[in-house]
């Protein structure tokens, strides 16, 4: 007779790093693919197929810089990256310009690494922000979640109707920040 367990299995251990030009190849397959995961219902098909695995890779290449990688098993699984924030209204505020993790290795805790990485570059700027397609519901909760909010601004990405969400670091730093880099130090020693 099978016995079942209800054990949840064990996970392989993340390695979070900022990324180099050797990563080009593992971070380039998941921008590729991912978009083709998140956006294939979401944006037009033109812009997806503009978005080739040789680009991808050709733009991870020309620019590691800002970028973090999750790797599970020596493969890279997920990225973010950052910069300071190019909107005239915020300009001396840092932006997360992605997070990009293959479906199957979602939900496992990766993309909150991956987030937290990102926020953790950008603690010294005031204020955070991101821009998110408005039918993306999913990423919206996950950044609500971390304390972002609808700024009311909007622009157009791609055809379809992007917002801006914002979060003020400092507010949130003492509740959250410095708890999990006592946590996770490891990461940006």
């Amino acid at each position: 007779m099978k016995r079942w367990s209800l054990r949840k299995p064990i996970m392989p251990s993340t390695i979070i790093r900022l990324a180099t030009k050797d990563d080009a190849q593992g971070k380039g397959y998941v921008h590729y693919q991912s978009w083709i995961e998140t956006y294939k219902d979401m944006i037009p098909d033109h812009y997806l197929m503009r978005h080739t695995l040789e680009r991808t890779v050709q733009m991870a290449y020309e620019h590691p810089e800002n970028t973090w990688i999750a790797i599970v098993d020596e493969r890279i699984v997920g990225f973010s990256c950052f910069m300071k924030c190019p909107d005239e209204d915020l300009l001396d505020s840092g932006e997360i310009m992605a997070i990009y993790v293959l479906k199957d290795y979602q939900h496992q805790g990766i993309g909150q690494k991956l987030f937290d990485a990102a926020r953790h570059s950008l603690s010294f700027y005031e204020t955070i922000v991101l821009w998110t397609f408005e039918e993306n519901d999913r990423a919206i909760k996950f950044y609500e979640k971390q304390g972002f909010h609808k700024d009311g601004k909007t622009k157009v990405v791609m055809e379809r109707p992007a917002i801006r969400m914002m979060v003020d670091v400092k507010q949130k730093e003492e509740d959250e920040v410095k708890p999990w880099l006592k946590q996770n130090k490891d990461i940006f020693d």
